[in-house]
């Protein structure tokens, strides 16, 4: 019997999802709504939550011993930066001062670095802050150290 009436209404359910909307027949909210999460940013990961602290990709160095390459110094640094003006000049020149980060880092590696030792991270620091502080002609960004790596050739 229960059989009979289900089959009985299943044309009228039929007939019904056809003159719905798609959006609710599917079950979906409005139209409005929808349009409203397309608009949304995607997420960004942040590594701080502070606004002055920008982060840059790490840089790397060859640890040369005389004419042979013993393996990679690898540099994570941040920026603190709390001046918006100087922020965005930052952000607009970043490969440039990039460069001068890299071009400085390889004559701190073949001077500095050896591979049976661990290198001098305040001397880096103190010489990656120099390099800011030149390129900017002032003072107002702080260099933070991240990491310091040696991966030595087997």
């Amino acid at each position: 019997m229960r059989k009979a009436v289900l089959f009985s209404l299943l044309p009228f359910l039929a007939l019904a999802a056809l003159h719905l909307p798609a959006s609710q027949a599917f079950g979906a909210e409005n139209s409005a709504s929808d349009e409203a999460t397309d608009k949304k940013k995607p997420a960004v990961h942040r590594i701080t939550q502070s606004d002055s602290y920008m982060m840059i990709e790490p840089f790397y160095a060859s640890i040369v011993e005389g004419s042979r390459p013993l393996g990679l110094l690898m540099v994570g640094i941040g920026l603190d930066i709390p001046d918006p003006a100087l922020r965005d000049r930052i952000e607009h020149e970043m490969p440039r001062l990039r460069d001068a980060y890299v071009r400085s880092l390889m004559a701190f590696a073949a001077t500095n670095v050896r591979a049976w030792r661990q290198p001098d991270v305040g001397a880096l620091a103190d010489r990656l802050q120099g390099v800011t502080d030149r390129y900017l002609a002032r003072k107002g960004a702080r260099v933070l150290l991240a990491q310091v790596i040696i991966r030595l050739n087997k």
